[in-house]
This record gives structure tokens, sequence and C-alpha cells, in this order.
């Protein structure tokens, strides 16, 4: 009998879908390697994450699909990961991060923080290489829930080197001051100190990077969407009626600014607060539930000792729900990204300062050119535009004729903040309002 070919193989292996994705795992090019050796086939499948749910549904469904070839008898699959991540370009502050989710919550009490160091010691013991940014500068808890007691050391270009526990990778305010000082910190202020913290932490290499933000959809929150370069977001609740209504406010102020919603977590569920009512709702506003936590005597526990609750007791009911909620994160996430490969309406390179002239190229091959002083007019900022009825306010006798652009600022996944030569720098424009003001060259 003829050997068996590569071809029949990866034939063979067209079976084989990943669930999540909807496509066999030869159309996601997951077959890196195979090898025919007599009876015997050896194939290597590269997922997109080490904390792939299906991984071994896959690799048993691939092993019978080869087994089923005339003349094999041995099916040897070796499953491998390399973490999908986000672009990454010249200007980016995170450039060894693969991946930046922010966690966040409509209110206090629901368990956020706890939340968002269990999910990440559950990622890190799938293989990922994880970091917490603790963005929650008014309450900054992951240190203590780390057992972290060490300030970050400085790198040789004066970043922060941020220390680890469990694996994990931490950077927060709490390490900066006293244990029991207050931070009373105002808005703006409190906006700059996490601007500097995602530009001024060496985060080295990382598949994810977690960001614990505080609760609310205030100015915090508004500067991380729209200066930390975020993959998706995870809403954490609990089942009551009060607090998931807040957290429908979280999740509609990240859909606003075009940030992918990852999923919504059920927390400290059970008979004390209920359970179920998250998966409803993320049924209804079509965003995927990521599970549900169960209360636990134990979290308290795990907290004052600084060891969470995943490394404390990994077969507790609840250690064992966020292994499978960051499981189902990890599968979000890289259904996400390979979605947003196909996105070609944003920008791929901008030309707009000091060009001329100004341009953009855009994904899809298309470039486009401006007339700066045609931007200035457009602007869609409050102090140009009408804020009720979106009317132009500023005149044309007030935009010089020479007029450039001076700087194009990336804000979040959704636009640019234009800076002009006249000094103004206050409108942020999307990304498809910028395709409507472009000229194709």
């Amino acid at each position: 009998m003829p050997e068996v070919t590569k071809e029949q193989v990866l034939d063979a292996l067209r079976a084989v879908k990943d669930p999540d994705l909807g496509r066999d795992i030869v159309a996601c090019d997951f077959v890196k390697e195979v090898k025919i050796c007599g009876p015997t086939v050896g194939v290597t499948i590269e997922l997109t994450t080490p904390a792939c749910p299906v991984k071994e549904q896959l690799k048993s469904e691939a092993a019978a699909a080869i087994k089923r070839l005339p003349g094999i008898e041995t099916a040897d699959v070796t499953m491998t990961a390399q973490t999908v991540g986000r672009r990454i370009d010249a200007q980016d502050i995170l450039k060894g991060v693969k991946n930046c989710i922010a966690v966040g919550s409509g209110k206090g009490g629901v368990g956020k923080s706890t939340a968002t160091v269990n999910l990440a010691l559950a990622l890190a013991q799938s293989g990922a290489k994880v970091g917490i940014l603790d963005a929650d500068i008014y309450g900054p808890s992951v240190p203590g829930m780390l057992g972290i007691n060490d300030r970050p050391m400085a790198d040789e270009q004066g970043k922060a080197i941020p220390p680890a526990a469990f694996g994990i990778k931490a950077m927060s305010v709490g390490m900066l001051v006293g244990e029991d000082a207050p931070t009373i910190w105002r808005g703006p202020i409190a906006s700059r100190l996490l601007q500097q913290f995602l530009g001024a932490v060496n985060w080295g290499e990382l598949d994810y990077l977690l960001l614990d933000l505080p609760p609310g959809t205030g100015d915090i929150q508004l500067t991380l969407t729209q200066s930390a370069p975020l993959n998706g977001a995870v809403i954490v609740t609990t089942p009551q009626q009060v607090a998931m209504r807040i957290a429908k406010k979280g999740l509609k102020m990240f859909q606003q600014v075009n940030v992918p919603i990852l999923g919504l977590l059920e927390n400290m569920a059970g008979e004390v607060f209920g359970t179920g009512t998250t998966a409803t709702v993320a049924k209804q506003m079509g965003v995927p539930f990521l599970g549900s936590i169960p209360l636990d005597p134990k979290m308290v526990e795990s907290g004052d000792m600084g060891v969470p609750l995943v490394a404390l007791d990994k077969e507790s009911p609840a250690s064992k729900a966020f292994l499978a909620a960051a499981r189902s994160l990890a599968a979000q996430l890289s259904v996400t990204n390979l979605r947003e490969q196909a996105v070609d309406n944003r920008p791929k390179q901008v030309l707009l300062a000091e060009q001329n002239p100004p341009k953009i190229v855009w994904e899809d091959g298309t470039v486009m050119i401006y007339d700066a002083r045609k931007l200035r007019l457009a602007c869609p900022c409050a102090s140009c535009r009408d804020e009720m009825t979106s009317q132009q306010i500023i005149t044309e006798q007030q935009v010089p004729a020479n007029i450039k652009v001076a700087e194009a600022r990336p804000v979040g996944r959704y636009g640019l903040n234009l800076v002009f030569s006249d000094q103004h720098g206050s409108g942020i424009f999307t990304f498809n309002y910028l395709r409507e003001l472009g000229q194709p060259l």
C-alpha cells in the first residue's frame, strides 16, 4: 500500500473544526508540521492561546481523523500555542504586550479586583505570560491580594520594572504610596498618573495584560479606553438587578469607544445573591457570558493571606469556575483578534503632521489626502460645534489659511486626536469621520 501524502493528512484534518472560530484547523492555519513515517503520522497543531478551552477536544478529533486514513496505525498529535495579539507599531506604548484587557464594573463591591487577580492566575497556569496594571488608584488592592510588598525597581531607561508573584507581573499605585496613605487625587491628576503608568512601565513580553479599572464610567475609565491599546473589556457584576443595571452602563461605555466586550462575568453567585441573571442579560445584549463564580468563604481567607484562591485551593468550586472563565475569556479574545485582523477601516500609516499634502494610508490600501484647513473647520469638539445641535460654531475667518496639522495622536481603537498649528487640540476624529473627510488619491 502506498504511503499517505501530506495533502491527504491535511484533507483529513479539514474535518476538525474549532467551535469558537467556526472554521477547520487547516483553514485557520493551525497545522504547522506534518511528518509521515510508514504507519505513523505526526502533526503539530499550534493554537491561538495556551488557555484554549477545546485543546483536548481538537487533539482527540485530529488523532481520530488521521487514524481513519488507510494504513495509518498511530497518530502523534502535538499541541502548542502562540498567543494571537493586537497589531503593534513603532509608537505603541505597550510594545511587548500582545493583549491588553480592561476589567471593569459599573459599581464597587462586586469583587472586580478579586476576579482580575484570579483570572490572571488562571491564564498564567495555562502557560501564558500575564501582568496586571492596578488602575483602581482610589482603592489599590492587587498588591495585597498577590502578597507583594516590594516596590518596583527601575531599568536602564528609568522605566519601572513590575514586581512579580505567582508568575504574574503587577504594577499598582499601592506600591508607590504608604499602605495606609489615602490617594486623594482629582480626576485630571489621576488620569495623568494612569497615562504615566501605561508608558513608564517595562512589562517585557506579555501574552495578556489585565487592567483593573476603578468602578464607574468617569474620567479615569475614559482616559484608559482612549490611551491604552485595548483588545477588549470584561465586565464583572453580581446577580442582583441593581448591579446589573449599573453594569450595563459600563458595557455601553466600552461599546461607544469601540472596545469589544469580551464578556460578562457573574461573581458571588449562590444563595445570598442568586444566580443566572448575568447570563440572561448577556444574551439580551448580544455579548458573551464568561461564567458564574460561586460565593466562596475561602475567597476572604485567600485575600487576607495574599494568596489568590486559584493558587490556594485549585479544586474549590470558585477556583474551577475561574479556570473555566479564563479559558472562555482566552477563546473570546482569539475570536475578536482574528475578526479584527480582517477589519480594514483603520489607518495603516498616519501622515498628517507636517506633510504636504497630509495623508492617511488605510488598511484596505486606500490612500486619502486631506486639507488641513478643512480638517480644522470640521473639528467635532464642543468648542467648535454646538453640543446639542452639532452645528458648526467656528467660522472660516477664525482659521488661518496656512494652518497645519501639528500632531496626530491615536485615541484608543477608534480615532485620532488632531492638534493643529493654532494650538487647538481637543477634537477627536473617529476613523469613520476621517474616511468621510478625505479625498482618495
